[in-house]
């Protein structure tokens, strides 16, 4: 089965950084495309960022580009989120997602395997 597992969320001072993991599992890793959401309170989820499979490609909401990288090590089956420069309106649980196919994509339609979701909370 497929298993993705999101740490690293947190309480954080406005101006901070926290660093995101995503732990994979019950799929080849390599061969997906994966991306990061995020779902504040009383909003829908959004898109924040993406990867495809080999690092080759990444995209990002205007939101978050320029504080947020998204990356990836396939000999670890994880993603991460590393989010700098963090703003009181980047509060929300966030969530990791497996891609369709390789590639990275930005629409949640394409994605069809979610984690459960890590909170992260800005404080000004």
């Amino acid at each position: 089965q497929v298993q993705l597992v999101e740490s690293g969320g947190g309480l954080v001072q406005a101006g901070g950084s926290l660093r995101l993991s995503c732990a994979a599992s019950g799929f080849p890793f390599s061969s997906y495309g994966m991306g990061w959401f995020r779902q504040a309170p009383g909003k829908e989820r959004d898109f924040v960022a993406t990867i495809d499979w080999s690092s080759s490609r990444k995209y990002y909401a205007d939101s978050v580009k320029g504080r947020f990288t998204i990356s990836r090590d396939n000999a670890k089956n994880t993603a991460y989120l590393q989010m700098n420069n963090l703003k009181v309106e980047d509060t929300a649980v966030y969530y990791c997602a497996r891609g369709r196919s390789s590639s990275y994509y930005s629409v949640q339609n394409d994605y069809k395997s979610w984690g459960q979701g890590t909170q992260v909370t800005v404080s000004s």
